[in-house]
């Protein structure tokens, strides 16, 4: 049987339209050994379909402190080598995509793995690099010193954060394309207006992480990073 070297974190706020499919997708993986949803104070009934995983460990905070802290907590309580972190907004997802996510990884060929979405900017798909994907397998020793920190980045601020890290340690990237899966969009979620405020709100979050030059810089060095 394959041993099992992954912890996969999954943070979710108020997701019970998306997340039941994201935790079936998980389902019978044998490289996964453990699925960690921490739920960010959801008011809906995202816990409740949480609990109806009984092998899934939850965590469940009593207010929304924003995916950074969120993270935090769910990678603190993750015991594997690996870990993988996914949004709890998929659509279309499937165990195939998230075995096509952990093949570079086990097969040793890359030492990161990043999606690219459908839906994932126009930008990044003509690059071939979401630099902010927040579907992604990395090792666990690149930010077990680091959580205090990271639960105190800004809500939307960790892929931009632990991209550092990768570029630091020249680690290989494998961008795995995901063409059937797109995230939710905020929009689709809390309307139009309340959506363009939610989503202009995580670009300000990684613009209070990095700046605009190391945006530029990070698109440039994670390219020479990714495998063909």
């Amino acid at each position: 049987m394959p041993q099992p070297f992954i912890s996969c974190v999954v943070c979710a706020f108020n997701e019970d339209k998306t997340i039941g499919a994201t935790l079936a997708a998980l389902q019978d993986i044998p490289y996964i050994a453990e699925v960690i949803v921490v739920d960010d104070g959801s008011t809906d009934a995202t816990a409740a379909i949480v609990r109806s995983h009984p092998t899934y460990r939850l965590i469940s905070l009593p207010e929304n402190r924003g995916k950074s802290y969120a993270l935090a907590q769910g990678m603190g309580a993750a015991r594997q080598s690996h870990i993988m972190i996914l949004d709890a907004d998929l659509i279309g997802l499937t165990t195939r995509d998230i075995e096509d996510l952990i093949a570079p990884i086990r097969n040793g060929h890359a030492h990161i793995a990043i999606s690219l979405r459908k839906n994932s900017l126009l930008f990044y798909r003509l690059i071939g690099l979401d630099f902010v994907s927040g579907e992604r397998i990395f090792p666990r020793s690149l930010i077990e010193n680091h959580l205090h920190t990271i639960a105190q980045l800004p809500r939307f601020g960790f892929e931009v954060y632990l991209n550092r890290f990768i570029i630091t340690q020249q680690l290989s990237i494998a961008v795995v394309s995901w063409q059937r899966v797109f995230n939710n969009r905020k929009i689709n979620k809390v309307g139009w207006w309340r959506g363009i405020r939610a989503e202009c709100g995580m670009i300000r979050d990684a613009l209070r992480v990095i700046s605009p030059g190391e945006t530029l810089m990070q698109h440039y060095r994670l390219l020479r990073l990714t495998k063909k």
